[in-house]
């Protein structure tokens, strides 16, 4: 049976077009756990056919897939990336790197655009100004609450994670954050993605964002 040092999520919802080269581009010693969030296209085969472990979740939401990946997840580290090909798997030790040194707790990937079309300018603005409210709030040095990130599993589970929607990245940083964990952000190359966001890539999306993280920053008592 392998042993994996890393298991990496990746919420899934119709990524038949990126999950081919995605999927060859994981570091040795990496697995994928692939959490299918309802797709209709393939994704769900070309991801088992590629040797990683599908998990299928019928809840819709981006906290409910990817808290679904960390519940499979038996590796000591665990990785969060987006299945879009915006981003390549490859660079997942500079993440995970500093987390199994023993460096840092939880380090974020600060996304850095690659082409003018990689970052719709309405997500832009929007992170932007999330993370301005987040270095107030909570001291922290981050400047974008990106899809690439990676802590231990154990600590992962201690958090107690409870959304299921978009608010499941801030949900991680700000519980971490009261609890004193050191947090690192570290330059990720970010690309134009394959296929349409479900999230940024409209701006319906990315007020639907918005609305889940003022959410939680609200019950945060921030």
């Amino acid at each position: 049976m392998n042993e994996f040092r890393v298991d990496v999520v990746l919420p899934c919802l119709n990524e038949a077009g990126a999950l081919p080269w995605l999927l060859a581009r994981l570091p040795e010693g990496y697995r994928a756990i692939v959490v299918d969030n309802g797709s209709t296209d393939d994704s769900a085969a070309i991801a088992e056919a590629a040797g990683a472990t599908v998990v299928f979740e019928a809840r819709r939401g981006f906290g409910a897939a990817a808290h679904a990946g960390l519940l499979q997840a038996t590796a000591p580290i665990v990785a969060f990336c987006d299945a879009d090909a915006s981003m390549d798997p490859s660079d997942l030790p500079l993440v995970v790197d500093p987390v199994a040194a023993g460096e840092a707790d939880l380090v974020l990937g600060r996304r850095r655009p690659t082409t003018a079309g990689s970052w719709p300018l309405h997500a832009r603005i929007a992170n932007s100004t999330l993370s301005w409210r987040l270095r107030r709030i909570t001291g922290v040095n981050i400047y974008d609450l990106g899809p690439m990130r990676a802590a231990r599993r154990e600590d992962l589970l201690s958090l107690d994670l409870q959304d299921r929607r978009s608010g499941y990245p801030l949900e991680v940083f700000l519980k971490a954050a009261s609890r004193g964990w050191r947090i690192r952000e570290v330059d990720t190359p970010y690309a134009p993605r394959v296929g349409r966001s479900k999230v940024t890539g409209t701006v319906r999306g990315t007020l639907t964002a918005i609305t889940d993280m003022s959410r939680l920053l609200k019950e945060a008592g921030k």
